[in-house]
């Protein structure tokens, strides 16, 4: 046969065979988070860390918005991975002034509102508390996670973490309000089938906070 005949039948052999291969579904981990009462927990950020010989997708450049929209930080609590840039737009017809003297960002941006004209890149593993320096009732989290694979739960307590690749990871939990860290648990990604993995954490009781009526001529 000629070979460019040849070379176009195997072509079209090869191209039949993957149409009517089986296709892997991506494989997702499920983690339900529950407080001591049992009752679903949202606002844990679950994260899923690749152990040594698991492949990592590389980490490409990535933003987030963490708002102040009626005095408060928006959302509550964020994850992101490292490197990403965190732009913080006051949606408020007023001036915020945010800062963070965690070890992780200690970072300030004066009395401001409106956009900036640039973010601010989180390239630290870590937790970073949120204030404002003129509503001190604002407060909010930033979690900084060195992977790829990470969720916040719902108000149904659900985090999903979708297309993990093959291969082993220490999962884990945390939230703002916990007593204690909870044990992190293993997991095995081998694209069969969707993990289930549950978390019980012991979270104090959030005190109601105070919020004063809005007067944007004093800032508040």
């Amino acid at each position: 046969m000629n070979p460019a005949r040849l070379s176009l039948a195997f072509a079209c052999l090869s191209a039949a065979w993957l149409a009517g291969s089986p296709q892997v579904a991506a494989q997702a981990l499920v983690a339900t988070v529950v407080d001591a009462a049992g009752r679903p927990l949202a606002d844990a950020v679950v994260t899923a860390t690749p152990l040594p010989g698991t492949v990592v997708p590389p980490r490409t450049p990535r933003t987030a918005t963490m708002e102040q929209i009626d005095r408060e930080f928006v959302p509550y609590v964020m994850p992101v991975r490292t490197g990403t840039t965190v732009n913080f737009p006051n949606r408020d017809p007023l001036m915020h002034h945010v800062y963070s003297f965690s070890r992780v960002k200690n970072f300030e941006i004066k009395l401001y509102s409106g956009e900036l004209p640039r973010g601010i890149v989180f390239d630290k593993a870590g937790i970073v508390t949120l204030g404002c320096n003129i509503h001190d009732w604002m407060l909010g989290y930033i979690f900084v996670a060195d992977t790829p694979y990470f969720a916040k739960s719902d108000a149904g307590g659900t985090a999903q973490l979708g297309e993990l690749a093959a291969g082993e990871y220490d999962v884990q939990a945390w939230h703002p309000d916990q007593r204690a860290t909870a044990a992190p648990k293993p997991a095995r990604a081998d694209g069969r089938s969707n993990i289930g993995i549950s978390f019980t954490i012991d979270v104090a009781t959030r005190k109601p906070k105070f919020k004063p009526p809005l007067n944007p001529a004093q800032y508040r």
